[in-house]
This record gives C-alpha cells, sequence and structure tokens, in this order.
C-alpha cells in the first residue's frame, strides 16, 4: 500500500442523533504533517467528527479512513494510530501520573522496556518531569490538560486529534499548551477542534469552517481573513464638505454604509461588497469632485470578524427572525 499523502479521507459524513443531523454531507482531506483546525460556535458538530474519526462512534451515513484504513472496518488498526485528547480528560484521580501513563500505554499494546522508554519520552516532551510521582487529583488544570496530551503521545502515534485543548485553563496555561501543540506538529499530524479564532490563527496552517452540521469554509487562517477583506472595510481621509462627501460615497454602487471613522474630520470607514474595483472608483469620484483624497486603506478583519461574516452571510434571513 502506497504511503498516501492524506493522513484523514473523509467523505460525505453523516451522524443522526434521533431525527437530527449532527453534521451532514462532510467531505475532507487532511494531509500528513500538518496542523488543521476544526472551527466553529459550540453545537456545529465538531465533537462529533472526532468522534467518529477515533473510533468512538459510527457514522449513520459516509466513510472515513486514517491513515488509509477504515473506521468501520479497521477500528482497532486505526486506534492504534491515533492519540485522541477529549475535551474532558478522562484521567483516574488516584493514580499518579507514572502509574496513570504506564496504564495507558499498556492499553496501547506497549510492553516491557519500551513501555518504560515511552512514558519517559512523553513526560519529558510534556514538561511533567518534577510531577511524575504526584496523584493526578493533586494536580492544577493545565496540567492534567498536559497529562492528557501526554497519554494521547504515547506509542508516538502519526496522528494526533485534539478536542478543545486549551477549555477551562488560565492564559498561561493556554501559552503553554498551545506551546506544546506547536512543538508536536511537524512530524505528525493534528487535527484539533476549538471555537476560539486566535486559537487557530497561531496554531494551525489551515482552517475548516464548520456551522450547523456543514462544513462553510475551508482555507489558510491569512486566506480566510484576506477572502473577506476584499473591500470589505476602506478607510478613507478626504478634504471636503462633509455631506457631500457621505453622500456621494453612499450613493457609489457596492457601498453599503458609510460611518465617520472617528478622529479627526473628513475621516471615513466605509462599507461594502467585495468588489474590488470599487476602490479605484471611490478615487477617482473623490478627485473628479474636486476634492482631496488624502489617505485610503484596508481595515483587516480580525478573524473574529472573518468568522461572523461567513455563518452570517449564509443564514442572513433566518438569523433575522431568530435573533
Amino acid at each position: 500500500r502506497g504511503m498516501s499523502r492524506m493522513m484523514i479521507h473523509v467523505e460525505e459524513l453523516t451522524k443522526y442523533y434521533g431525527l437530527k443531523p449532527a453534521i451532514q454531507d462532510i467531505s475532507l482531506d487532511i494531509e500528513r504533517g500538518k496542523i488543521v483546525g476544526l472551527l466553529g460556535p459550540n453545537g456545529a458538530g465538531k465533537t462529533t467528527i472526532l468522534r467518529i474519526l477515533t473510533c468512538y462512534m459510527q457514522p449513520t451515513a459516509g466513510r472515513v479512513t486514517v491513515d488509509g484504513m477504515d473506521c468501520r472496518t479497521q477500528a482497532l488498526e486505526v486506534r492504534k494510530r491515533l492519540g485522541f485528547l477529549p475535551e474532558n480528560v478522562p484521567l483516574y484521580a488516584d493514580l499518579s501520573v507514572q502509574a496513570f501513563l504506564g496504564f495507558a500505554g499498556t492499553i496501547k499494546g506497549v510492553k516491557g522496556a519500551s513501555l518504560q522508554r515511552e512514558t519517559d519520552r512523553v513526560v519529558k516532551a510534556c514538561g511533567l518531569q518534577e510531577h511524575r510521582k504526584r496523584l493526578i487529583k493533586h494536580l492544577s488544570k493545565g496540567l492534567k490538560q498536559r497529562v492528557g496530551l501526554a497519554q494521547a503521545l504515547l506509542n508516538d502515534p502519526p496522528l494526533l486529534i485534539l478536542d478543545e485543548p486549551t477549555t477551562g485553563l488560565d492564559p498561561a496555561q493556554i501559552i503553554e499548551v498551545r506551546n506544546l501543540i506547536r512543538e508536536l506538529g511537524g512530524e505528525r499530524t493534528v487535527l484539533l477542534s476549538t471555537h476560539i479564532l486566535p486559537e487557530v490563527s497561531q496554531l494551525c496552517e489551515r482552517v475548516i469552517i464548520l456551522h450547523k452540521g456543514r462544513v462553510r469554509k475551508e482555507d489558510t487562517p491569512a486566506n480566510l481573513a484576506q477572502d473577506i477583506q476584499q473591500g470589505l472595510r476602506t478607510r478613507l481621509s478626504v478634504d471636503g464638505p462633509e455631506k457631500d462627501v457621505r453622500r456621494a460615497l453612499a450613493a457609489m454602487e457596492g457601498v453599503s454604509n458609510v460611518q465617520p471613522a472617528g478622529g479627526r474630520p473628513g475621516e471615513w470607514v466605509v462599507q461594502s461588497e467585495g468588489d474590488p474595483a470599487l476602490r479605484p472608483r471611490m478615487a477617482r469620484m473623490i478627485v473628479e469632485s474636486g476634492w482631496g483624497l488624502r489617505e485610503m486603506r484596508t481595515i483587516e478583519l480580525s478573524l473574529e470578524e472573518v468568522f461572523v461574516h461567513l455563518v452570517t452571510e449564509e443564514s442572513g434571513e433566518e438569523g433575522e427572525r431568530v435573533s
């Protein structure tokens, strides 16, 4: 079997809970060695996808392969190739870190001398050296999260699946866990789910945006922002009578809103649809009206705004009714 570039291949995946679809017709390909983020509000279907990928759950329809193996028919093989960190890490509170990792390693089929080597390796990778002997129940949430990661790394799986890896951590612990994830990527594939946008832009090379159980968009974090940017907000500084400038800008085709930018008079924020030709038209209109154009620039959208834009763009009509 030739090694395919794809670590995860998902085809038309659908899962119903009773009559309600949690996910519908999801298709994805995730390449080896990439850190990919599943991004979406809570309830978008992220956890369902991860549970199916980790063979904890069967889909209603569709097909999933991990490292070329089918999650339905080769579940044991698949499980050997992945490390999973669920959102609420099931740890045995009364065991020490060392004992718990030994136990988890045994379940994963690591034995004897290699079990000792493996536990040493993951303890070191996750910075748990001085906590080996401590009982898990006495650890902080951040350290528990690291024990969970260490458990996922046992047996050096080529794929790591992390569900909301920084939930409930304080800011210092979040930075720690994110740095750890960044180091773990590279030689292995990491798929992480999150509803926290900065997490994706800081960690992931690719983002898959889920909303209401469907894939809405897939791209690099930079392109996503770029994509929606295309002329969405332009900041202008114009010498000219304010009322006239505002009226003329608002009357242009493709402009949806003109607001004073605050700061000096003559500064405007123009919102528009993504038409790249609009800016040159605005510049021409200002100059031809005999006003001075002092400045024109794009205002970058944060990923947060990008996300809201993507998700509301589609469900506009229904969104308004629900409010």
